[in-house]
């Protein structure tokens, strides 16, 4: 799909970098932020406590995303032994990425919704506010699913801590990444809608934040691509 913008639309190509690039860099500087509140300095002597995007590049999460529309920048590191709180903080920490995605959705939404009233609707810097708000919700809800390695999976090893789960943990731990991996394929190499729990409450709640139908508004800035 990136391609095809770039050529078509250089403009709206480098909105689109800009969103992506703006979104994934303050997901991981959040992480990296609440590590280094809740204790752990690792991230902040790795550099990550930055909103340089160069460091959170990951290339090979890089190109698949401009190409497929799936990708990913580098993990955060932390140690769980510097917190002050291993179990919970490690929540804290995963969390702190979807929830920094949300903020800046609603924030993107609100100066859309100011924006247009004045500019209207399809100039490049109401598309960009768009582009914030559905990419942003997409990485929230993304991001929360009980899936290993994805932010959601600290809450459900931390819910499900005791002994009795060790075999539900582990299926988890090690048939998470392969199952994440075999849905992107499907979703990039087929129609079927596989991230449906990702797109559908991404558009209804992106439909609450600019009082449109998000699904019409993008239809109509890519139809012509």
């Amino acid at each position: 799909m990136f391609l095809n913008i770039l050529f078509t639309s250089p403009a709206l190509a480098l909105a689109w970098v800009a969103a992506i690039f703006a979104s994934l860099t303050i997901h991981e500087f959040s992480h990296a932020l609440v590590g280094k509140l809740r204790g752990d300095k690792t991230a902040e002597r790795e550099g990550r406590l930055t909103l340089n995007p160069v460091s959170h590049i990951d290339l090979m999460g890089l190109i698949p995303l401009f190409i497929f529309g799936f990708g990913w920048a580098k993990p955060v590191p932390f140690n769980p032994y510097n917190l002050k709180n291993p179990k919970w903080d490690s929540v804290l920490i995963a969390l702190a990425g979807p929830f920094s995605n949300l903020i800046l959705a609603i924030s993107s939404a609100v100066a859309f919704r100011l924006l247009i009233g004045s500019l209207g609707s399809y100039n490049l810097l109401s598309v960009f506010l768009f582009l914030m708000i559905l990419i942003n919700l997409f990485l929230m809800f993304f991001n929360v699913v009980p899936v290993h390695p994805l932010d959601g999976s600290k809450l459900f090893f931390a819910l499900f801590d005791a002994p009795k789960y060790a075999n539900m943990r582990k299926v988890v731990a090690q048939r998470g990444p392969q199952v994440l991996m075999i849905a992107i394929f499907l979703s990039i190499l087929t129609n079927a809608n596989i991230f449906f729990f990702v797109s559908e409450p991404a558009f209804f709640v992106c439909d609450a934040l600019i009082g449109q139908s998000c699904g019409g508004f993008f239809g109509t800035v890519f139809s012509s691509l």
